[in-house]
């Protein structure tokens, strides 16, 4: 009974706010990388990778509330000369794993987007199987619950709230996964604007694990990007988008009296 107290039932409103929020992202990848997939299949990849995910970032709440200490302990050191430093810790790796794979991937999608026919082979334009999309699906999820989990962890220290908001959240990304796919499949331009939008969170990664890694470049050091400066840019990139199809309308509507 002493977990249904005010303070407890507004963290756990908060937390579910707050995995969707920073779900958002994740979201989008799913949506994409779901439909290199058999047709057929794209729905219950999204969903079950999403569902099997969710389990997985129990047990990473679970080691990450008993072992955080760890997860900053450096591992290795790289120093060459005045050009290139850092301390490399296990949140940095994986986090500027995942932000190096998903601009990979956005750029990926925008070059043969744009028909890159003369270098692109048939072997990557073959769908995946299921598995495989599960797999990356899976594994991206947790590169991105990271900031979810920390985020967490610094509201509260009772893990069943944690863990019920976490479970919570991954339902209603279950329930959004189809819609978001949907949608995109429906209103290709704007499928346009998901990949750059995706190509931004990674370089968001990419500053989070350079800081958390102490990365210093040519004597500049790599700060994180902020969550007020993403979500400033993607309404920028969102306005643009808007902007340009009400122009282009126009244009159409001019051309055709």
């Amino acid at each position: 009974m002493e977990l249904l107290t005010v303070e407890n039932l507004g963290t756990f409103v908060m937390l579910i706010v707050l995995q969707l929020v920073l779900g958002f992202d994740n979201l989008l990848y799913i949506s994409i990388e779901s439909k290199r997939a058999p047709k057929n299949q794209q729905s219950f990849v999204r969903k079950f990778g999403i569902g099997l995910a969710i389990f997985l970032r129990i047990g990473l709440l679970f080691i990450l509330v008993n072992l955080i200490k760890w997860a900053d302990v450096e591992l290795f050191s790289i120093q060459f000369k005045e050009v290139f430093q850092g301390h490399f810790n296990l949140h940095g790796v994986i986090v500027l794993f995942g932000g190096v794979f998903i601009v990979y991937t956005a750029l990926k999608e925008i070059w043969h987007m744009i028909g890159s026919d003369i270098i692109s082979t048939e072997v990557d334009n073959k769908p995946k199987s299921a598995g495989a999309v599960i797999l990356w699906i899976v594994v991206m999820n947790l590169v991105f619950s990271f900031d979810s989990i920390l985020s967490a962890m610094a509201l509260t220290d009772v893990f069943v709230i944690m863990a019920t908001a976490i479970v919570i959240g991954g339902i209603l990304m279950i329930w959004l996964a189809d819609r978001v796919s949907k949608f995109l499949e429906e209103n290709k331009l704007y499928e346009v604007l998901g990949l750059f939008i995706l190509f931004i969170v990674g370089n968001m990664l990419l500053t989070e694990g350079g800081e958390l890694s102490e990365l210093v470049i040519m004597g500049n050091p790599i700060e994180k990007m902020s969550k007020t400066t993403f979500y400033f840019i993607i309404t920028i990139l969102v306005l643009i988008d808007l902007v340009q199809a009400r122009y282009q309308k126009r244009l159409l509507s001019k051309k055709n009296v």
